[in-house]
């Protein structure tokens, strides 16, 4: 195995390993979430759609912020943003 195909590994295996922990930690926010009652006296509807933003916008930020770790891992080992590309 080149050098290459072992640091690639490792980077897989960490990146795995952060999507694992950030799924767990999204899954115990949306638990707190819905188990506290924040908003009382409105409609069980509206309040379905405001944790579905909260849930959404939460699961977005992380993934973006990923996505930059990544473009960032990318562009120091390759010199290029998106490696392949002229």
């Amino acid at each position: 195995m080149s050098p290459l195909s072992g640091f690639l590994a490792v980077i897989v295996f960490f990146t795995a390993t952060l999507v694992a922990y950030l799924t767990k930690q999204f899954q115990n926010e949306n638990l707190n979430y819905s188990s506290s009652n924040q908003m009382k006296n409105t409609n069980t509807k509206v309040k379905t759609i405001e944790k579905e933003k909260v849930v959404a916008e939460t699961l977005n930020g992380r993934f973006a912020m990923l996505g930059l770790i990544a473009a960032v891992g990318a562009y120091l080992t390759t010199g290029q943003i998106i490696p392949g590309f002229v």
